[in-house]
């Protein structure tokens, strides 16, 4: 695995003719202007906070609808239960591609185009049904006894959800946190279906365009490349012992 990523690393160092003639070596002479051309351009960091305003707003919107429904679904008995719940994980076998045509017209007819809603709204339709049957499983290990301890305490139902539950489930909270991001960072059908104003584009989505303004230049391409997985290599990093810990807790409680 770190072998495309070192080589992608240094050929972004090279020149494009030393590209072709040393493709596997050192760079002879290290060019950081492919970097730092790339580093300097505000279009790239426009679609670095296109993509990280997207990425967060998806997030918040899939972990506080989904820790309801499955608060909903693990604590509470009401006719249709299970039923609603095998609906929600029927998002499960839908792929976007399936979806994309329905999805564009349907994004068109609310004026939701060149809107971040357009991506923001669909991606967490797509998100939910997983994080539903992450959280579920993780809300229905939480002891009854607690609840009745709260109860008895005087907390409602939503006191012990936000008081009791949540604290308690951090580790899961992180995990679908952490699949959220990850997955809305790269996504590129959907914002290329809806945004045409390239002041919204998204990383994935300046990767292509990048490719193919300098298809010749493969040396710019992959320092590109790299830039552009930095964010996210850099946020896995950070998040990598919480998502790790969330499927351990997850594993262990199952």
């Amino acid at each position: 695995m770190a072998v495309p990523l070192l080589y992608a690393v240094l050929s972004g160092f090279k020149t494009t003719d030393e590209l072709s003639r040393n493709p596997v070596g050192l760079p002879e002479k290290w060019v950081t202007s492919n970097y730092t051309d790339i580093l300097g351009s505000s279009a790239f960091w426009r679609m670095i906070g296109s993509s990280t305003f997207i990425a967060i707003a998806t997030t918040v919107v899939v972990v506080g609808v989904s820790a309801l429904a499955a608060f909903s679904f693990s604590r509470f008995a009401f006719p249709g239960r299970e039923a609603l719940f095998t609906l929600f994980t029927m998002g499960l076998m839908f792929p976007f591609a399936v979806v994309a045509l329905p999805l564009f017209l349907l994004l068109r007819s609310m004026d939701l185009l060149d809107n971040p809603l357009g991506v923001i709204l669909p991606q967490a339709a797509f998100g939910i049904p997983v994080t539903i049957v992450i959280l579920r499983g993780f809300f229905r290990e939480i002891p009854a006894e607690l609840e009745e301890a709260a109860t008895l305490d005087g907390c409602g139902p939503l006191g012990f959800f936000w008081r009791v539950l949540l604290p308690m489930a951090r580790p899961a909270l992180g995990t679908v946190s952490v699949l959220a991001v990850v997955g809305s960072w790269n996504n590129f059908l959907l914002p290329l279906l809806v945004f045409t104003d390239p002041s919204w584009w998204t990383i994935p989505i300046g990767v292509q365009q990048f490719q193919g303004q300098y298809s010749a230049e493969y040396a710019r391409v992959f320092a590109y490349l790299v830039l552009a997985m930095v964010p996210a290599l850099a946020f896995y990093s950070v998040a990598e012992r919480q998502l790790v810990g969330g499927l351990a807790a997850g594993a262990t409680k199952g």
